[in-house]
């Protein structure tokens, strides 16, 4: 084995799309050199395409951590866990977790949902978690 092969891997440097652009790719797999306004204008690029990728989310997760900042690169990791929802479902649910917007019962199901469905363990934990602070403090839905 070489010398350089028992090295191990640089830490990675903020921000990413400067010092690490290779590790970035579009959900669609394009890289960040192809996501040009030439490519925009040709119909070579779409909305999909600009979306950010679990992968990125990570990565940004891995030097937020390395520089201390673990809140941040929790809430990377959360982020990443997300990506696999929908739009339109990410908004019913923090409209869902407004005071006063949802019961217990309706709360526990979106974590349910988020840990079943989609493998967002962390956000489905921090749902729980609101369930439980909105009940002590009295600002859940009383019904739906």
């Amino acid at each position: 084995m070489s010398r350089d092969a028992q090295r191990p891997a640089p830490p990675l440097s903020y921000p990413l799309g400067k010092h690490h652009p290779e590790r970035l790719h579009t959900p669609t797999g394009k890289t960040l050199e192809a996501l040009t306004f030439q490519a925009v204008l040709d119909g070579r690029v779409t909305s999909e395409d600009l979306r950010i990728t679990a992968e990125t989310l990570h990565l940004q997760a891995g030097i937020a951590e390395s520089v201390g900042r673990t809140q941040l690169a929790s809430n990377f990791r959360r982020a990443g866990e997300l990506t696999a929802v929908s739009d339109e479902r990410i908004l019913q649910i923090y409209n869902a977790l407004r005071p006063g917007a949802s019961t217990r019962d309706e709360l526990l199901a979106i974590a349910k949902e988020l840990e079943e469905q989609y493998g967002a363990t962390s956000s489905a934990e921090l749902v729980r978690e609101a369930a439980s602070v909105y009940e002590r403090r009295g600002i859940l839905s009383d019904s739906h």
